[in-house]
């Protein structure tokens, strides 16, 4: 028997962005907030219903709703993956012109991230996400692994994409290595060419690349008492690939959802990774104001 709606856990999704662009012969000159289809029909396979979080404000912005409401009123939320991180996000200067990135979608999803963190609710973040949530919390990244990682492996092939894969060590005494019982080396997509350098205070790795030891995944410190749930993934868990198997994400899903689920009852403690309540906010408003 299907759930109804009301028994089913609402779990937000962020945007990604197109911003306007005069030439495009659609929606011309227009502003565009987007999901990519995948991640939304991986997070509804176990029954939960998804919800894009808009950027709630910018040139056409109306009424009171803030991404504050959204965090109060889901159960959660995934960071999704896309644009390169603007390297002024983690305090460096791009060392090329198209790793410059999207710093106004920086923005909102440091908004989003700070939002959902102070309503105690829990957070997945996938690729981007993952880069994204490790500079939230004050960690950097790798503008380039190629370029700034000596003898790393390709951890991105355009002609392949999601069909591109490496191994991953899964780190023993982690709530990954507990998810994946006797499971110390799993096979993972590889779809980015930014990575984790200094990980975030707090954060644990609990997947590393193989063999050139990049962060593939990261966790909350287990420490934290009463702190939200916030976890993420180098690769994508949405993207399956049946001709070559990779680790089965469902587990991985299942136990955000968990997460969710527990957190209804039990919110985790309020707390902003900037240490200064809705800081984002007011840093996204001022910089789509610029834009004007």
């Amino acid at each position: 028997m299907s759930l109804p709606a009301s028994r089913r856990l609402k779990i937000g999704l962020s945007a990604c962005f197109s911003h306007a662009d005069p030439s495009r012969p659609l929606f011309t000159g227009k502003t565009l907030q987007y999901v990519e289809q995948s991640i939304a029909h991986w997070i509804m396979s176990a029954g939960a219903m998804v919800v894009m979080v808009p950027c709630p404000t910018g040139e056409t912005a109306k009424g009171d709703v803030t991404l504050s409401h959204y965090a109060d009123w889901l159960d959660g939320v995934v960071m999704h993956g896309g644009a390169d991180v603007w390297p002024g996000s983690y305090g460096e200067e791009p060392l090329r012109p198209e790793w410059l990135g999207d710093r106004v979608r920086d923005l909102y999803d440091l908004a989003v991230v700070e939002a959902f963190s102070q309503a105690g609710k829990p957070i997945f973040g996938v690729c981007r996400g993952l880069q994204l949530i490790n500079v939230a919390f004050g960690g950097t990244l790798y503008q380039d692994i190629a370029t700034q990682v000596p003898g790393a492996q390709l951890h991105r092939n355009a002609s392949t994409y999601d069909k591109h894969q490496h191994d991953v060590h899964i780190v023993q005494g982690s709530r990954l290595a507990e998810l994946y019982p006797n499971t110390y080396m799993a096979r993972v997509n590889s779809i980015h060419h930014q990575a984790i350098k200094d990980v975030a205070p707090g954060f644990d790795v609990e997947a590393w690349s193989v063999p050139d030891h990049i962060p593939e995944a990261i966790y909350r410190h287990r420490g934290h008492t009463g702190k939200s749930y916030i976890a993420a993934t180098q690769w994508h868990p949405e993207f399956s690939n049946p001709d070559s198997p990779t680790l089965d994400d469902g587990v991985l899903l299942q136990d955000f959802l968990s997460a969710c689920e527990r957190a209804k009852t039990r919110p985790g403690v309020s707390h902003s990774p900037f240490q200064i309540r809705d800081r984002a906010t007011r840093m996204l408003r001022r910089a789509l104001l610029r834009r004007k």
